[in-house]
């Protein structure tokens, strides 16, 4: 990025806003947002992402940078009344790091910069504390040590627990500034031998130093990871936020803390949050040590306490929403260090967003913003079964946690990141237990079904992150000792080792050993019609998302149909709310019991053994039409025409060639098999997926296709005459060209008119095909000259314009592609804008200049994705299809499409 000579690169605390995110981040521009409002924030000012953005480029910082921030430190020393690191009374300050989304302990901090040799006396002093000074200073060291200069953060922690186990102390509090002193030197010798360098004395240098590393963590592997969980652009960069420093381990009258204007795990209101006392802000967030329940700071500092509660009224009425703060106090002074929208769970998500609207915060177009279908569908995952309904029977309770992110999670027990991963890879479900997590556990907390912590609260690092995530979690379960060195967890006794299966329920916090029965999740039970929002026993949640998904429906443009084979899936697609069938895949109807009869019609070698076989198909491939009418009756039902090659309804090669052999070596020949080889052999591609299928079956092997279509019209008119209301549209897949449509059109036209005219109805069926190979999209507008609806198959369009074999590249590149970067995420998880979209955009347009009233669909997986079905909404498609699981996700998203996304953004 180049750099502009009149840009300005840092900005005071005064002079930005909430506005301002892409250039002050979302922390600087949320400081800037409290100063603004008159709240106690330490000054400081802001380095913006523009300045990262020009050092991640050039590998060096913009030239006027420099000038820029001595010019604003200058300035907060004048307003401090003393000078950076000065001997007597030094100004100290912190370098954090803000990127525009919060990518909490993904990147780096450094507290208290200013400290040398030199003014930690000088600050033992001013604050008549020695102990005080020196446990900044150590602080100081041990994270510029780890931070800035690389080295390995276990040396330091070990000589942390050395100094306690020396004194026979388990906090660090109980440590003196004695021992503190000594530390300090330890610390030193540390950061000399392993970083080749000596701690930096000059306050500035030190200043400098960790401005360099606050830009550079914006590319380190778990800052990329979690961007690429999180779908965060990699190019935006990080601010700087350098803060004056307030001290929350100054005494018992001092602490730090982390507040939630509504439980966000919950979404329910009240007072939640921890609170450290003598402490700073990285031990709260780190877990290390264990944190005291908010509430009890009114018993312990009630002044601070109850300003504490007034600013978090004003900061959620401000922000119309769950607020996420961090605060310090110092000495009976409340500070506030941070705010942000705040990281919630699904089910707090949905309680929340329709709290704001009775409490007229907000409307109902915005509450809908304020969820999303991801959400959604972590709410539909089943839940541990009551202990009440196991009559007390079943898995071992071992212990209780903090309830930190719901959802019910088994695995095997492992206790680090790489294991996680590895065993993932390898199929295996892992709950991953530490004591405590830290940002480079990232890859394992994504690897793993859930996480268990021994230490840590709500605002731990481990809780923070898994909300985000969507992952199980549980928090500081204090019985539970967890030995990573031996790779086990002792719990009164008992001994879990590694591949034990656990269970863990983050609604509870309740840990068991074994696997613990799930059932439906009410969510569930609702769109099911077992459970109604408006009864007297309703969940609450569920009523939040009956509200949500009401309001959803009634401003959503596409409708949404399903993906349905059978009349039971058909029925549960319907009670889920699906508007139709937007996809019955014929080809699962000649499984079973009759796949004998496809045999017989490969097998054919005259028409007559041909008509035979298609004649024995005929009724059955009625009748499971007749019953998929009758369960989407008055709604329109999409039939795909047989469409994978033949071989798969065919014993495989290796297997029948084995038994042809030993039946051969016994002399015991069976014709059947003998035949049954010859075909196999006859119809063997060597790339099936762009072989003999689709409509090309229709147009190889004479009366399959029409045999299908007379099925469909059969069904129809029985069920018309049944005083049904059928609406069936015949689909015919994988077309090229327009030729091969309309010699199967005409076939199919004239089977239909047979039945009209033989059963005396008016059927109306539709006929149109599916877009699914490149050139029936760049030839689309000929194709609607045929077809009187499009659907866009999109897995297919998608292996094709990739040149992609989905079966092959997901195991065996796609994890390469993913960790590169080249994919942010699968193609054929949200659609491929840039390529298969606009392929899809340019058939839509094409198609409607051809035929106005062109309906338009989409069958593929791609319908029930979030991101994508807001694509569907923009080219303009009437519907999407989709998993009927999926249909709830698909219809808010439809819904929060048409009333344009905006919602509570809390990466």
């Amino acid at each position: 990025m180049s750099e502009n000579k009149d840009q300005k690169f840092v900005y005071d605390f005064t002079e930005g806003n909430r506005d301002l995110k892409d250039l002050l981040g979302g922390k600087g521009a949320n400081l800037a947002e409290m100063t603004n409002l008159g709240l106690p924030v330490p000054p400081g000012f802001t380095i913006t992402t523009e300045a990262c953005k020009v050092y991640l480029d050039s590998g060096e910082e913009p030239a006027a940078l420099r000038d820029e921030v001595s010019s604003h430190l200058d300035a907060l020393e004048q307003k401090m009344g003393k000078k950076l690191g000065q001997a007597d009374d030094p100004l100290l300050v912190s370098v954090r790091s803000g990127a525009k989304f919060s990518m909490p302990g993904m990147m780096d901090t450094v507290l208290n910069i200013g400290l040398s040799d030199a003014s930690v006396t000088g600050l033992a002093q001013q604050a008549g504390d020695e102990r005080f000074a020196w446990d900044s200073y150590r602080r100081l060291i041990q994270m510029f040590g780890k931070t800035v200069l690389g080295v390995e953060g276990e040396l330091f922690e070990e000589a942390l627990e050395e100094a306690k186990a020396a004194k026979k102390v388990s906090v660090d509090t109980d440590l003196d500034a004695a021992d503190l002193k000594k530390l300090v030197k330890q610390f030193k010798k540390i950061v000399s031998r392993d970083a080749g360098r000596d701690f930096p004395q000059d306050p500035r240098e030190q200043m400098d130093l960790a401005i360099h590393a606050v830009f550079d963590s914006w590319n380190t592997d778990r800052a990329k990871l979690y961007r690429r969980q999180e779908r965060i652009p990699g190019d935006l960069g990080t601010a700087v936020n350098v803060c004056s420093m307030v001290f929350g381990n100054l005494g018992p009258d001092s602490g730090t803390g982390v507040a939630f204007t509504r439980d966000p795990a919950s979404g329910h209101q009240g007072v939640y949050g921890d609170y450290l006392q003598n402490a700073q802000g990285e031990d709260v967030v780190a877990g290390i040590r264990n944190t005291v329940p908010l509430a009890e700071l009114e018993s312990i500092d009630k002044k601070s306490y109850d300003q504490l509660m007034q600013i978090m009224e004003t900061l959620e009425t401000h922000y119309k929403d769950l607020c996420d703060i961090e605060f310090t106090i110092e000495r009976g002074q409340l500070w506030m260090l941070q705010t942000r929208v705040g990281k919630r769970t699904a089910g707090a998500a949905f309680r929340i967003a329709t709290q704001l609207v009775d409490q007229g915060l907000i409307d109902e177009a915005e509450a809908l913003q304020r969820v999303n279908g991801a959400q959604l569908a972590q709410l539909m995952f089943p839940r541990f079964e009551d202990e009440g309904a196991r009559g007390g029977k079943g898995p071992e309770l071992l212990g209780r946690g903090i309830a930190a992110s719901p959802g019910a999670a088994v695995g095997k027990a492992v206790f680090d990141s790489y294991t996680a991963v590895k065993w993932s890879r390898s199929g295996e479900k892992v709950i991953l237990i530490r004591r405590e997590t830290n940002p480079d556990d990232l890859d394992g907390m994504i690897a793993a079904e859930g996480i268990l912590t021994s230490r840590g609260g709500k605002t731990s690092h481990a809780a923070v992150v898994a909300r985000g995530m969507g992952k199980t979690c549980v928090c500081g379960a204090e019985e539970l000792e967890v030995d990573t060195k031996r790779r086990r967890l002792t719990v009164n006794g008992t001994v879990i080792e590694e591949g034990d299966v656990v269970s863990i329920d983050g609604s509870t916090g309740k840990v068991y050993l074994g696997e613990v029965p799930v059932v439906p999740s009410p969510v569930v039970e609702y769109f099911e019609g077992r459970m109604h929002a408006g009864a007297d026993d309703a969940d609450e949640l569920v009523a939040a998302v009956h509200r949500i998904m009401a309001y959803a429906d009634r401003v959503r443009r596409l409708r949404v149909r399903a993906n349905a084979d059978s009349a039971e899936d058909a029925l549960r697609a319907r009670r889920f709310g699906a508007q139709g069938i937007g996809l019955c895949r014929t080809e699962h109807m000649f499984l079973g019991e009759r796949r004998e009869m496809v045999e017989k019609l490969i097998l054919a070698d005259t028409d007559d053994e041909r008509e035979q076989a298609l004649g024995a198909l005929l009724p059955l491939q009625k009748k499971d039409f007749i019953e998929l009418f009758e369960a989407m009756d008055g709604l329109p039902v999409t039939v795909r025409l047989l469409d994978p090659p033949l071989h798969e309804f065919l014993p495989d090669i290796t297997e029948l060639s084995v038994r042809v052999a030993l039946a051969e070596a016994r002399k015991d020949h069976n014709e059947n098999d003998l035949r049954l080889l010859q075909a196999v052999h006859k119809l063997h591609e060597q790339n099936p997926m762009l072989g003999l299928r689709g409509v090309r079956l229709g147009l190889v092997i004479p009366g399959l296709f029409a045999m299908q279509v007379r099925a469909i019209a059969e069904a129809a008119a029985e069920r018309k005459n049944a005083k049904g209301d059928p609406r069936p549209e015949v689909m015919i897949p994988l077309v090229g060209t327009v030729q091969e449509l309309e010699i199967v059109r005409e076939e199919a036209d004239r089977v239909i008119a047979e039945v009209e005219a033989a059963t005396g109805t008016d059927l109306r069926l539709t006929i149109g095909t599916m877009i699914e190979l490149p050139r029936a999209a760049l030839t689309a507008g000929q194709i609607a000259e045929a077809a009187q609806f499009f659907s866009f198959g999109t897995n297919d369009l998608t292996q094709t314009v990739w040149g992609f074999s989905r079966d092959d590249v997901e195991a065996s590149f796609f994890t390469a592609y993913l960790e590169k970067g080249i994919f942010g995420v699968s193609p054929f998880e949200t659609i491929d804008k840039d390529g298969v979209g606009s392929l899809v955009r340019s058939a839509v347009e094409a198609g409607r200049a051809t035929r106005p009233d062109l309906k338009l669909g989409v069958c593929g997986e791609h319908g029930g994705d979030p991101e994508s079905v807001h694509f569907f909404h923009e080219v303009g498609l009437d519907y999407v299809s989709c998993s009927p699981f999926r249909i709830p996700v698909a219809r808010l998203e439809a819904g929060r499409a048409a009333a344009g996304s905006r919602g509570s953004d809390s990466r």
